[in-house]
């Protein structure tokens, strides 16, 4: 991707952190901050639904996942909070719908998204008083190479594919990433400049609209 914008002539930077680890959080918001001397918005957006459930998890595996999921999202904002103040920048946070929906076996993943959710109102609030706007975007079923990999571990993924984008009301097929990504781009941007603290979903009508109706 560096590689890809640079060659369209854009400014572009990599830092590759484990951001489970909580100094390397730190490490990438100073990386970033050293090479521009600014941060002007952020956009938390890793994550995995790991299948840590109820019944088969357990305490160690819950907490894991909590750290894959949602602490670095704390982490790398409380970081670059202090550049975000001098820009009065914006932060968006990458949610799933299972926060909303359910899925199962997912405990620790839906606990992580409502927690993403929560902390996007929170600190909605909370910034109000430097200009911070906070949104986060809800995705339901989007077509990524992760989500490729794993319909490809199913017994008849064609088949798979074919029955979950049966449910999907708007025009029975994936969201793409790059219809999350310019969503992103509007939140991020000043065209956006009176929404705050709202949770918006680009899932192709999945979850707020009756799914029977996308076989209708």
């Amino acid at each position: 991707l560096v590689d890809e914008l640079s060659s369209l002539g854009q400014r572009s930077f990599q830092v590759v952190a484990e951001l489970t680890k909580p100094e390397e959080c730190k490490k990438a918001v100073d990386e970033v901050v050293a090479k521009f001397d600014r941060i002007d918005g952020v956009v938390n957006n890793a994550g995995v639904n790991d299948g840590v459930g109820l019944e088969k998890g357990n305490y160690e595996a819950f907490i894991e996942s909590l750290h894959k999921n949602l602490v670095h999202y704390y982490l790398v904002v409380h970081h670059a909070l202090p550049q975000l103040i001098k820009s009065r920048g914006s932060i968006v946070n990458i949610s799933s719908k299972t926060a909303e929906t359910g899925q199962g076996n997912t405990s620790a993943y839906a606990a992580a998204n409502g927690g993403r959710n929560a902390l996007t109102r929170e600190w909605a609030v909370e910034l109000l008083k430097y200009g911070i706007r906070v949104n986060a975007l809800i995705v339901a079923e989007c077509f990524t190479p992760l989500y490729e990999r794993w319909i490809q571990t199913l017994p008849n993924p064609e088949e798979k594919l074919k029955e979950i984008t049966s449910k999907i009301p708007l025009e029975n097929r994936m969201t793409t990433a790059e219809e999350i990504a310019n969503m992103v781009a509007f939140l991020l941007s000043p065209k956006s400049s009176h929404t705050t603290g709202q949770l918006i979903h680009v899932d192709g009508g999945y979850v707020h609209l009756d799914r029977a109706l996308a076989n209708s």
